[in-house]
């Protein structure tokens, strides 16, 4: 078994033209004030680990970061966290949050998964699978079970995406699990803020 951690599945992800958001993987305190100088504030900083799978729930997410002075906080306090291997400093972007992925099952193989995401991915548990590969249709179905709203969605954008993960998973058989959560929607734009992948 194989994992991605955040990194290195967003280094994957865009060889493989995913539209990810802009990060810098930090391990010392003294990268920090070069890194930021790629960024605006505010800023979003995460703990990395490859034992790290559920950073939220570590308290290992900082959004809203504002100044040099609280990011070198926060990368103290980030550090503290058992595993840590460094930390991620991103852009914090803004829109619509949604899980996408795709898990390797015995009977069917791959299926993608789709559903509301961010951090009350777990409260909330709007998530709907289907069997790779999917037609429109199929795509359509899976919004409509997790929201009502199907008007005010980028529809365009989400098939592409989720088009884009059953060739991935077809382009590479021995993934067995890939998360995105979560993608970004805004204005027709797609923007993939944290992943996971785990290879057989």
């Amino acid at each position: 078994m194989k994992i991605f951690a955040e990194k290195e599945a967003e280094d994957f992800l865009r060889k493989e033209n995913f539209n990810v958001v802009d990060s810098v993987f930090v391990r010392e305190k003294s990268e920090i004030k070069k890194s930021l100088e790629k960024f605006r504030f505010p800023v979003v900083m995460k703990v990395s680990g490859k034992k790290i799978l559920h950073k939220n729930f570590l308290g290992g997410v900082k959004t809203g970061i504002q100044n040099y002075e609280q990011a070198l906080e926060m990368f103290d306090s980030l550090m503290k966290i058992k595993d840590s291997e460094g930390v991620i400093i991103q852009n914090q972007i803004y829109g619509k949050e949604f899980l996408f992925g795709v898990k390797k099952t015995p009977e069917f193989n791959h299926v993608i998964a789709f559903g509301i995401g961010g951090t009350n991915v777990e409260k909330i548990k709007k998530i709907t699978f289907r069997i790779c590969p999917l037609e429109d249709d199929d795509i359509l179905d899976m919004i409509r079970e997790i929201t009502k709203d199907i008007e005010g969605m980028d529809l365009d954008v989400i098939k592409k995406n989720i088009r884009a993960l059953c060739h991935l998973s077809k382009k590479y058989p021995h993934i067995n699990e890939f998360d995105i959560n979560p993608l970004m929607l805004d204005k027709g734009k797609a923007v993939i803020v944290d992943a996971r992948i785990i290879f057989d």
